[in-house]
């Protein structure tokens, strides 16, 4: 199976999609944010971001979900900043201190080629959604230079709906986060109230152009959704939210890896309620939920 991004376009249509992007980003459009930042011009967005591309890390990496990891692991490429504001992020010298480089957009794609050359299964494009348009333009110059592996998107969920149509035929593997179904969680720790509203509609878009995940002999990810959902303290109500919302609206045979590894870091101390680690009970009625409700590729991780 080859990508999508080899099996149904061009060079000019990938060409034409990225600067459909980087339109997008003049005035700055690419997140639900829309905060219309110049960005281009050196103006910071919401993200904290310029249109220089800054990333915190590349390397094979082993920690992400079996069918991403393989044997030889999955390439994985930290951006730095982020669109979203989360309270308890764990990742928040990347995502809200700004540690990392910047790198051009050949850089980026040498990058590319660098983790298939490793032997990498994949290019794992971590928290992309405030470079895209630079992504795009970079995956061009890779696959003319011979990329041929799996393009995984793994995001926040807070995306553009136009950003992800614009997607559509280059990302094989979609790997979203569903944080919060109820608009009042959302508000009180991501800033963002539409989350939720946000969400649904980009899971069913994700979902309408990859499909359940499919893995190839050696139960490597080729194409599909993966949904994760990070099991968080005091709010079992949200989980059973999302787990319902993906059953019902989304698949019963959607992959969603049920997160254990929740820890208090950056703001959370401040929230009372959120300020320790999840019960193994909590955990372990979150995974059962997912069972009852017949969620075939439910896993817990």
């Amino acid at each position: 199976m080859l990508p999508l991004y080899l099996e149904r376009l061009t060079l000019l249509d990938l060409k034409n999609r990225a600067e459909q992007l980087l339109e997008l980003q003049k005035e700055c459009r690419i997140c639900p944010h829309e905060c219309l930042a110049k960005r281009h011009d050196g103006v910071r967005g919401d993200c904290n971001s310029t249109d220089e591309i800054i990333v915190s890390s590349i390397a094979s990496h082993f920690g992400e979900e079996p069918p991403l990891v393989g044997t030889n692991g999955s390439g994985t490429i930290f951006f730095t900043n982020c669109n979203l504001s989360c309270e308890f992020c764990q990742n928040y010298d990347i995502s809200h201190s700004g540690v990392g480089s910047i790198i051009t957009t050949e850089q980026l794609s040498l990058a590319m080629l660098k983790l298939q050359n490793q032997g990498c299964h994949n290019i794992n494009l971590v928290t992309p959604t405030h470079f895209t348009p630079q992504i795009v333009a970079a995956l061009s110059n890779a696959i003319e230079h011979g990329l041929e592996i799996p393009l995984v998107y793994n995001c926040g969920g807070y995306e553009s709906l136009d950003v992800i149509r614009a997607l559509d035929g280059i990302v094989d593997i979609y790997m979203p986060d569903i944080k919060f179904l109820i608009p009042d969680l959302a508000k009180r720790y991501c800033n963002a109230p539409d989350y939720p509203e946000v969400v649904r509609e980009v899971i069913h878009e994700m979902q309408r152009q990859a499909g359940d995940l499919v893995t190839d002999e050696n139960g490597i990810a080729r194409r599909g959704l993966v949904i994760r959902h990070l099991v968080m303290p005091s709010l079992a109500e949200n989980t059973r939210e999302v787990l319902s919302f993906i059953r019902h609206e989304i698949s019963q045979d959607a992959f969603v890896n049920i997160m254990a590894q929740y820890h208090p870091c950056y703001q959370a101390l401040e929230y009372q309620e959120i300020a320790r680690r999840p019960t193994m009970k909590e955990y372990a009625e979150a995974v059962e939920y997912a069972r009852k409700l017949g969620l075939t590729r439910a896993e817990g991780h």
